[in-house]
């Protein structure tokens, strides 16, 4: 069981914010399965930009299911601050602060995981949003910039006395981006050093090993990315397995069919036929590269090749009808 402000939920199982992945489609594919918990993609707090197709699509997030749980980044407290409760107003009702984002375009403004080096700055940031807001704010973090910069444990402190509600942190450093061993136990050393609930992040591919990271933590729950990519059953497997024990098998292949289908078509429904149709490439990639591994290569090159939508339902509906797809 999982609290955040007034939403109680008995997973503690989160997908978390992805950019260019968990859009309001496919979050919804997630919650279809079982997801209780799911983080929209990050929104950049300079509202300034916030008119641009990709922002546009990012705020609309007002008749999901609860808890819309949206994602901001930014480096400036005044900002941060407004971008959380214009959020809130468009019906944002959790709101999370990026501190874990490596990427450099990210962290190249000074936002994301660089804020971690200057502890001052993410104080800041963090009791202005959390006094800007009446919703829960929380936080996602590495454990610091470098292996030499370790600081997880001392801004979780800062984040506890700021307000925040719950921390999630990603097993490694900004440096160390997504290669390398996760290192559950640094998680484990910031679970003990605050009372806040602390969400256990990376490489979490399955069942088996959440319930691991758990062991490893003490966490309250974790939060699931990448494996989550062309899998939205696997949250709600991951939290079978958590809660009783029994390990869930996958969707069938007609189910997996269907939902490659619908998820095709609520990206058409969200962003119009010719955006759609170019994001469908990614997620549509994803769920391939899940069923059939590098067999996927050539596939993947055909249905990119495509320009409308019912091509590539029509291209699903002919590469499930193949031998071997479950191989």
């Amino acid at each position: 069981m999982l609290k955040i402000g007034s939403f109680v939920r008995s997973s503690g199982v989160i997908v978390a914010p992805m950019a260019g992945i968990t859009d309001q489609p496919f979050r919804n594919c997630c919650r279809q399965f079982g997801a209780q918990w799911v983080v929209s993609e990050m929104v950049i707090s300079n509202s300034r930009l916030w008119k641009t197709a990709k922002s546009t699509q990012r705020l609309r997030f007002q008749d999901e299911v609860e808890p819309r749980w949206i994602q901001i980044a930014g480096a400036e407290p005044t900002e941060m601050a407004s971008a959380a409760r214009m959020n809130a107003d468009l019906g944002a009702q959790i709101i999370d602060i990026n501190m874990g984002c490596p990427a450099k375009k990210v962290c190249n403004k000074a936002a994301g995981s660089a804020l971690l080096r200057d502890e001052v700055l993410v104080g800041s940031i963090l009791e202005a949003v959390a006094e800007a807001v009446d919703v829960p704010v929380t936080l996602k973090i590495r454990l610091g910039w470098s292996r030499t910069e370790m600081n997880a444990t001392r801004v979780a402190r800062i984040a506890e006395e700021s307000g925040i509600q719950l921390l999630t942190v990603h097993g490694r450093t900004r440096q160390c981006r997504f290669a390398g061993k996760v290192d559950y136990e640094a998680i484990a050393r910031v679970k003990k050093s605050v009372s806040i609930p602390v969400i256990a992040n990376g490489d979490i591919t399955g069942p088996i090993q959440a319930q691991k990271v758990l062991d490893i933590t003490g966490a309250d729950g974790v939060m699931i990315g990448r494996a989550v990519q062309g899998r939205p059953w696997l949250p709600a497997i991951v939290d079978q397995y958590l809660q009783s024990g029994e390990l869930v098998s996958e969707p069938s292949m007609e189910i997996i069919r269907a939902t490659m289908k619908g998820h095709l078509e609520a990206l058409s429904d969200f962003y119009g036929e010719s955006r759609g149709v170019r994001v469908a490439r990614k997620h549509v990639g994803s769920y391939l590269d899940a069923l059939l591994g590098d067999r996927a290569r050539v596939l993947k090159r055909q249905f990119n090749q495509l320009e409308a939508s019912r091509d590539q339902v029509a291209l699903i509906d002919r590469i499930f009808s193949q031998t071997g797809i479950a191989a």
